[in-house]
């Protein structure tokens, strides 16, 4: 007779993780009915309070950074350290962000159209918040007061999943946000942060259909394609930043290297960083010179294609990967490219359909990239830094989806609703 095996420590362990993630979800779900039906000024007033309690709880924030720092800083990159650190001025930005958010206009409730038929029927379609939202993040503690406060701006309840590196910040945040509900007469299950940095609690969320509407994971690579893979959710994602900055020959030179410098290096560890450097081949002396001494000063690696390393010895010779790879550091690829035509051919076919800019004067070249490209947020003569929800005038983000479906580019309050039909009748019956 075989003898039945007996369940191991870590299987027990990843059980037990499942129970409890399927209960904070389970509260979740109940605290969304409440949040879908509330007021706009008593969400407002939430999302202010939370503010005021993240400003008032700044050292409590700033003990558990230095915390995270401790355990994780030294194995992080400059890029992802930066990502992680938070200061008095940090935090400001996130209390600041939420109070953005609450001025917005509440996206629950506006009518998308309407219109009537001639059986005198009015049909109106009507937003409405998705539900439960699952958000999956990793270094970056200041996404747990940005996609807190959209949820909470929407009517959605909101499960948090930090990443490790950013588990003490995230937790120090948390619960804020939840002092701020508490005070605006919202049940505290309505942001919830999960207790662990298991991998299994990943795992647990992408089975929760049903309690969980929509999963959103912001992070890097590795972690959007295993949420694309085996979530059972619908997901909202980008699965990289690949952005690309064209220089035209007829840009201004000055502007050019202004905009080129920026969107690489203001900050590198962002999605709408500048991986890759586009330049026509007729502004090679006139505009590439500057570009390339601005960036080297910078602190920047620059890897190019034969032209550009013949006309800069700087320069490394890139290899096929330089073109196809977020870096999310100071290095940038670099190339000559025949006119925009050519610059359109190679973002399509090594983009990411994150953020793309064009620095021109010629209105009708712009317009031509503008159109051709498939990209979530297309720019002329602006750097693609502001790829941003904040800078799109949405207070905040909770990332930039390049997906097609549901929301596209910078994913904030509005975008996390859906709709419903309203139809309203006087006695009608269908023939």
């Amino acid at each position: 007779m075989n003898e039945v095996a007996s369940p191991t420590k870590a299987s027990l362990a990843e059980e037990s993780i499942h129970q409890q993630i399927e209960a904070l979800a389970k509260a979740a779900r109940e605290a969304s009915v409440t949040l879908a039906n509330a007021a706009s000024q008593q969400k407002d007033e939430a999302l202010r309070a939370a503010a005021a309690a993240i400003r008032a709880g700044s050292g409590d924030i700033l003990s558990a950074n230095a915390e995270d720092l401790r355990l994780h800083g030294e194995k992080l990159s400059d890029s992802m350290r930066d990502r992680l650190a938070l200061d008095e001025d940090r935090i400001e930005a996130i209390a600041k962000g939420l109070e953005d958010v609450a001025k917005l206009p509440d996206p629950v409730g506006r009518v998308l159209a309407e219109w009537k038929r001639p059986n005198e029927l009015s049909i109106s379609r009507v937003a409405t918040p998705l539900g439960v939202i699952g958000i999956i993040y990793e270094s970056r503690p200041n996404v747990t007061a940005d996609a807190g406060g959209l949820c909470l701006k929407s009517g959605n309840a909101a499960i948090l999943r930090s990443g490790s590196e950013s588990f003490h910040s995230s937790r120090a945040i948390a619960n804020c946000l939840q002092a701020g509900l508490i005070a605006g007469g919202l049940p505290g299950a309505a942001i919830q942060l999960i207790p662990t940095t298991d991998r299994a609690g990943v795992g647990a969320m992408l089975t929760l259909a049903g309690l969980i509407d929509i999963i959103i994971p912001r992070g890097g690579k590795g972690l959007i394609e295993r949420v694309q893979r085996e979530s059972r959710i619908p997901v909202i994602a980008h699965l990289e930043g690949l952005c690309h900055v064209y220089v035209d020959g007829a840009a201004k030179p000055e502007m050019a290297r202004d905009i080129v410098l920026n969107s690489k290096m203001r900050r590198t560890g962002v999605c709408g960083a500048a991986e890759t450097l586009l330049v026509d081949k007729r502004a090679a002396q006139s505009h590439l010179p500057a570009i390339l001494d601005a960036l080297a000063e910078a602190g920047c690696e620059l890897r190019g294609d034969a032209p550009v390393c013949k006309l800069d010895a700087r320069v490394i010779p890139a290899v096929k990967e330089d073109w196809d790879t977020e870096h999310l550091d100071a290095i940038l690829s670099v190339k000559l490219v025949d006119g925009v035509e050519e610059a359109i051919e190679h973002i399509a076919r090594h983009g990411s359909h994150h953020t793309e800019a064009i620095v021109t004067e010629d209105a009708a070249t712009a317009e031509r990239f503008l159109s051709a490209l498939d990209s979530a947020i297309l720019m002329w003569n602006a750097s693609t830094q502001y790829a941003d929800g904040g800078e799109f005038g949405m207070g905040a983000e909770i990332g930039i989806s390049t997906g097609k479906l549901h929301a596209r580019g910078p994913v904030g309050a509005e975008q996390l609703t859906s709709y419903k039909y309203v139809v309203r009748g006087a006695g009608q019956v269908r023939p």
